[in-house]
């Protein structure tokens, strides 16, 4: 992991690692860096799917459950109408439409960007305190089929950081 000063020399060295062959990197800042998430490729994972399935759920829930309630559990003729009047339906099967689909869009982001995560092998470095400060830092994963302990180390000692750490397990 390589510790830089500025979001300009971190954008720089995901630039250079991704051109040298790195895919599995990660890049960690105190704040949002214009650029930074297409320099590191990151693929999109589509929400509204998510969200779209989850409203539909809702809508058919909502609506199997007034029907049930009005024309099997407790059906009660007001004033000649069917017992099956879908008109009155509608305000209720609407709110729980949204309610699951804000339901699959919260939990669904969880999901989809690991979260919570209450470890991750980089807290164990004391510089990264500072990631959510004024650090800027890159860090290559062992995992990637790039990664050689010796070359790597040399990679990122050619970026020029401020400080490079080994991550522990």
């Amino acid at each position: 992991m390589a510790e830089f000063e500025s979001p300009d020399d971190l954008l720089k060295a995901v630039r250079n690692a991704r051109e040298a062959g790195y895919h599995k990197m990660d890049a960690f800042t105190p704040l949002p860096i214009e650029g930074l998430a297409e320099a590191l490729e990151f693929h999109r994972i589509e929400l509204p799917p998510i969200v779209l399935v989850g409203g539909m759920i809702g809508g058919v829930l909502g609506y199997a459950l007034q029907y049930y309630i009005s024309v099997i559990a407790y059906p009660v003729n007001v004033g000649g109408r069917p017992l099956n009047s879908w008109p009155a339906f509608i305000p209720v099967t609407f709110e729980v439409t949204i309610l699951f689909a804000a339901f699959s869009a919260v939990l669904g982001m969880l999901a989809l960007n690991g979260l919570p995560q209450p470890y991750h092998p980089v807290f164990n470095v004391p510089e990264f305190a500072l990631a959510t400060r004024d650090r800027f830092f890159l860090c290559i994963e062992a995992t990637d089929p790039q990664f050689d302990t010796v070359e790597t180390r040399g990679f990122i000692e050619s970026l020029h950081p401020r400080h490079i750490s080994e991550v522990p397990h």
